[in-house]
């Protein structure tokens, strides 16, 4: 599925919110061998003023109408999470490429038949874990891979807000978003981790969970929530082992009593140098001293954009890197893993 300059790859979107607006469109209309032919919303209204506004010709509110009639190439699957594995399902069934938004699925018997379907159509599935695709993780990757940092035996991601509970959508319904911070921004963070640190098996999980301000509180620097509506976590604290003997520690909130309002990153402890990721910097002491061995300016903010780039590359045979099928799937079992150790009080085994 090669595009020309006289056959552009037809591209559909599903769901017109606010990442398929600044996210794919954006980036599908900078291409000359793509075209928008289909966007689908729930709302008539919104697909129908998303169409317009970037000349597309149908708008509609039935995925498989946009299926059928627009008979896409490309397919981005932008719906709430709860919708993620029935979209993605059925545009790989209609014979299409997908890119879809995080998380992969709610569950991991959803992530696995996902990626199942897509080896067995042929067709390329990425997820759009766009933290990996900014040059600083790139750069930390190269280093890490090259033994700069020797065995890296200490990471510790944080996805944390202060009080950052998103006002909008259904980030706070637990029925349709699948979980709170873990599974909305601890889970980029848990990506950009684990792909430059080259995905290390796993061994054992364990985690705890709290919700202790998002009932009680109504609003933050997102808007303001419904606390009787509430029903995510308002932070988790996770431990994941793997087999060579070093741990990931993973901390997430959307609403947390620390000084700063936000904090993404990740730290790397390797035994020959330690490395943080954003912006990226590698280094290590010398007598006491802190010698910088290598490190970015400032952190790269064009990531969105490179990861759609990856992904329409791919489609066409590029030989790039994605975050694929198989990768969400191993997120996605993290994740889950996560859940069921904080919700048991124990240990899980992967």
């Amino acid at each position: 599925m090669n595009a020309t300059s006289s056959s552009p790859l037809r591209v559909a979107i599903i769901g017109a919110g606010q990442v398929a607006e600044k996210v794919h469109a954006a980036y599908y209309r900078t291409r000359d061998d793509l075209r928008m032919v289909a966007v689908c919303d729930s709302s008539e209204a919104q697909a129908r003023d998303f169409a317009g506004r970037y000349g597309i010709p149908l708008a509609c509110t039935d995925v498989q109408t946009l299926l059928n009639e627009a008979r896409p190439d490309i397919v981005s699957v932008c719906s709430p999470n709860r919708f993620h594995y029935e979209h993605v399902m059925q545009a790989l069934a209609a014979g299409c490429h997908v890119m879809c938004e995080k998380p992969p699925a709610m569950t991991l018997d959803e992530a696995d038949a996902m990626r199942r379907a897509a080896r067995q159509a042929g067709r390329v599935l990425a997820y759009d874990f766009h933290h990996r695709f900014a040059l600083d993780a790139r750069m930390l990757r190269e280093q890490v891979q090259a033994g700069v940092l020797g065995e890296v035996y200490v990471t510790t991601a944080k996805a944390l807000r202060r009080c950052g509970v998103p006002g909008w959508g259904v980030f706070t319904n637990k029925a349709l978003s699948g979980g709170g911070p873990l599974i909305d921004i601890g889970i980029h963070m848990l990506d950009a981790a684990m792909y430059v640190l080259g995905f290390p098996a796993v061994r054992r999980v364990s985690a705890h969970s709290f919700q202790r301000i998002g009932t009680h509180k109504h609003s933050g620097q997102f808007g303001e929530w419904d606390p009787a509506a509430y029903s995510v976590e308002d932070a988790v604290f996770a431990t994941i082992e793997f087999h060579h003997g070093g741990i990931l520690r993973l901390d997430t909130s959307f609403a947390l009593n620390i000084p700063q309002q936000s904090i993404m990153n990740v730290e790397f402890c390797g035994e020959r140098a330690g490395a943080t990721l954003f912006p990226a910097q590698v280094y290590q002491d010398r007598d006491g001293k802190l010698i910088t061995l290598c490190e970015r300016q400032s952190a790269d903010d064009n990531r969105h954009m490179r990861s759609m780039k990856a992904f329409v590359d791919h489609v066409q045979g590029q030989p790039v890197t994605i975050a694929d099928a198989e990768q969400g799937f191993i997120i996605q079992q993290l994740v889950s893993a996560i859940y069921e150790a904080a919700e048991k009080g124990t240990f899980v085994e992967l």
